[in-house]
């Protein structure tokens, strides 16, 4: 909207406290209420919308729903995924195509950090989805020229997300309810976090250079700060940024989740030119500001 385009959102669910509603958005783009599986309803979103530049971000994104409802999410995340493919090649006029792929596609790999060349080998369900998205993303750009490329990040976090069962907010929420901040696993799983600002950036940087450089097309990148984490020490990074003593509470019940994940983004450091504008600690500064101005409006 910032940078002047004319904005459609497909969306399915109405959700009255997200962004989109809370802060007016929704007056300030088209909406057409639906779901990415109907085939019927994409082709004709693209067509009479004359979408030029598609993001394709529709997902169900939560790994624990993943493991208590895998079919919904293999629905979602593969048949949503085929489903948009196949209506933007039957779309002359989609000239740039930007689908959110993750590092779960990549599975449990015997090395970090992962790089663009290792195989898509997800085993839980949430990680198959992703690899299954992902290879049906490589597949149209080979079989049918399709102008797609894929963005493998690691773990976003920043203001807006209300999924309070994710670290951050979680963490964020219970430090200002002076509550422990809860961990689900014993803490020592090794993530990568990407702060939303730099993630959206991410994408839109992508699909101008997609215009500008036909050569990456069907190309899949990683993007990264290069600053993998602990989740125990990403809660003890909000904590002191937030000037709390609390104590997690560690609570040891993770289950069907990759041990250590980290990515290298090198090949978009040279191929797009692209660097995070966030540090870990900026982006965190940043996100437990708007939590903290979120709550108070709320009180």
């Amino acid at each position: 909207i910032a940078s002047g385009a004319d904005v459609l959102c497909i969306i399915r669910d109405r959700t009255p406290k997200s962004e989109m509603f809370r802060t007016s958005l929704l007056d300030k783009v088209q909406v057409i209420w639906g779901d990415v599986r109907d085939q019927d309803l994409m082709e004709r979103a693209l067509g009479e919308y004359e979408i030029v530049t598609l993001f394709h971000l529709a997902a169900q994104t939560t790994v624990g729903t993943a493991n208590r409802n895998p079919v919904s999410t293999l629905d979602t995340n593969i048949r949503g995924t085929w489903t948009v493919l196949e209506a933007a090649r039957r779309s002359p006029l989609v000239k740039q195509i930007v689908t959110a792929s993750s590092d779960k596609a990549y599975g449990d790999q015997p090395c970090l950090p992962y790089t663009e060349s290792m195989p898509m080998q997800g085993m839980h369900p949430y990680d198959v989805s992703k690899s299954c998205a992902d290879l049906l993303c490589r597949s149209y750009a080979q079989t049918y020229a399709l102008p797609v490329c894929v963005t493998r990040c690691g773990n976003f976090y920043g203001g807006g997300d209300l999924n309070w069962n994710r670290i951050v907010p979680g963490t964020i929420r219970s430090v200002i309810r002076n509550e422990r901040p809860i961990i689900r696993s014993d803490g020592k799983y090794l993530r990568d976090y990407l702060y939303v600002e730099d993630g959206a950036a991410a994408y839109l940087w992508l699909a101008e250079q997609m215009e500008s450089k036909p050569e990456i097309v069907g190309e899949a990148f990683n993007f990264s700060t290069g600053e993998p984490i602990s989740v125990i020490d990403m809660v003890t990074r909000i904590l002191s940024i937030m000037g709390s003593s609390l104590e997690p509470d560690i609570r040891n019940e993770a289950s069907n989740e990759i041990r250590e994940q980290s990515l290298d983004s090198t090949k978009a450091a040279s191929m797009l030119d692209w660097r995070p504008r966030f540090t870990l600690q900026d982006g965190l500064a940043a996100t437990v500001s708007w939590y903290e101005d979120y709550f108070k409006a709320h009180a």
